[in-house]
Order: structure tokens, then C-alpha cells, then sequence
């Protein structure tokens, strides 16, 4: 069978077609001297970050939805029993029972849906996921702010932008450049299960906008000389910005205000 050399629009297909950032991103999904018990690429396309990511692992299944492509990377890997290819939809797999990782390219338009997936998963310990530049950016607080996404899972994952690579490394060449962002699940939750409901509830309450700031919005639930004593201890002028505040600052927030 020919090699599939047209990509989908609806799949948001963008192939990584440059071995050297390949081997770079493989290297920081699975470092050496720390490999993988069990990796679940997304989006494996051609092969081109499977290649690099199969000596990583004790095991790799690798996911591709284009039922074009399937044939040729079983063919590809046939020789490698630890890989499998599996041809379907990496967001209707359910998560395994046992640490796990996720690396890949990620289809650009398909983005916060698998970030979602990585989130919810019990067993995860880390994902490596290559994403459009500003959306790797906006997560990580590279512009210096931070989102709601964020800073609600801060207490279970950490967030960081660890490269970018620019849009001639793909084929067809993308419009926007693109980052890799690494979330690594904390072995130990930085709050018990307790502390974290009402952690979501602050985070929440203060991204709401009601009120018209934050300091505004938590005193809607705190009383204002608390709200005044967390805003001193976390070192914010009343007036900041909700999505100027670091992750760390709300943890301060949280230990004043916390029942």
C-alpha cells in the first residue's frame, strides 16, 4: 500500500518532520536512565516520535485515529513487540490502572480535550505534550499570567514549558510556532482530599469576576479583615489581577482563608 502523503484538516494534522526534534522531544517525555514502564503516545502519525520514544519503554501504544496510517506503522514496528499501534481515537481509550505516561504530538484543535484526559486520569504521572506555543505558554504562566485551569489543578500537577519548536519542523508547515509542555502529577498532593474542595472553591471564586477584582470576589465569601491579612501574607496589592497571581501566592491565599 502507498504511504499516505495527504493530511486531514478535520484531524488537524501537522506531521513532525525533523529527526532532531523528535529525538529532543522524546528525551524529555522519557530521560535517559529513567525509562518508561508504560507510555501512551498521542497522535502517532507517521512514526516519527514513536521511532525515538520505543527504545525509552517497556511499552508503547501508540494511538493514530487516521485509519490511513495505521498499516504502514504496524509495518514499521512490526520487528518491535513492545510497541502496538492502536488505530482509533486516544480520547475514547480508558486510563490504565497503573503509572503511566503520555507523550505526542498533539493535533492542535484537539488540545484542551486530551490535556482534560491527562488531567482526570488517576494513574498518570506525567505528559510531554507538543501543543501550539501560546496555548503552552498561557498554561505554564509564560506571559506571566495564569489561568483558571492551572492554578485549580496546581495542588496535584505542575505545569511547565520545557521548548518550543518552530512551525518549519512540521509538515504542511502550520501558521503558529509550538511549545512543549510538560505536567508532571505530584507524588504527593500539595493539599489531602479535604483541603482540595475547598481549595477548587476559592480558585473558582476568585476567577469568577463577580465583584470586579479578586480581592472583590473573595470578600463575597471571606470577611474583609481576613481577605485584607491573606492579601498581606500572599504579598498582593489589593488590586491585582486575578490572573497575575502565581499558583504559590494562592496557596497563601488558601491557608489565611481556609475553614
Amino acid at each position: 500500500m502507498a504511504r499516505p502523503t495527504r493530511t486531514s484538516r478535520a484531524l488537524s494534522q501537522n506531521f513532525l518532520a525533523d529527526r532532531a526534534t523528535a529525538e529532543r522531544l522524546a528525551h524529555l517525555a522519557v530521560p535517559h536512565g529513567r525509562p518508561a514502564p508504560l507510555l501512551l503516545e498521542v497522535g502517532a502519525g507517521k512514526g516519527a516520535l514513536t521511532e525515538w520514544l520505543a527504545p525509552r519503554c517497556a511499552e508503547l501504544r501508540a494511538y493514530e485515529i487516521d485509519s490511513r496510517l495505521v498499516p504502514g506503522l504496524r509495518g514499521r514496528f512490526s520487528d518491535a513487540p513492545h510497541v502496538s499501534v492502536v488505530a482509533g481515537d486516544f480520547l475514547a481509550a480508558r486510563p490504565p490502572r497503573t503509572p503511566f505516561s503520555v507523550a505526542g504530538n498533539v493535533p492542535f484543535s484537539r488540545t484542551a480535550a486530551i490535556v482534560d484526559w491527562c488531567l482526570r486520569a488517576p494513574a498518570l504521572t506525567d505528559a510531554t505534550l507538543l501543543t501550539q506555543l501560546e496555548y503552552a505558554r498561557k498554561r505554564t504562566g509564560d506571559y506571566g499570567s495564569w489561568t483558571l485551569l492551572t492554578v485549580r489543578s496546581w495542588p496535584r500537577h505542575d505545569w511547565r514549558l520545557v521548548g518550543r519548536v518552530g512551525r518549519t519542523r512540521f509538515r504542511p508547515v502550520p501558521r503558529v510556532d509550538a511549545g512543549v509542555m510538560r505536567i508532571e502529577r505530584r507524588p504527593t498532593p500539595l493539599l489531602d482530599p479535604a483541603g482540595l474542595a475547598g481549595w477548587r472553591h476559592l480558585v473558582e471564586l476568585g476567577f469568577s469576576g463577580v465583584g470586579g477584582s479578586l480581592h472583590a470576589s473573595l470578600r463575597r465569601a471571606h470577611p474583609g479583615r481576613r481577605v485584607d491579612a491573606a492579601f498581606r501574607a500572599a504579598r498582593l496589592d489589593p488590586g491585582v489581577l486575578v490572573g497575575q497571581v502565581p499558583p504559590e501566592r494562592w496557596l497563601r491565599l488558601y491557608e489565611v482563608l481556609a475553614p
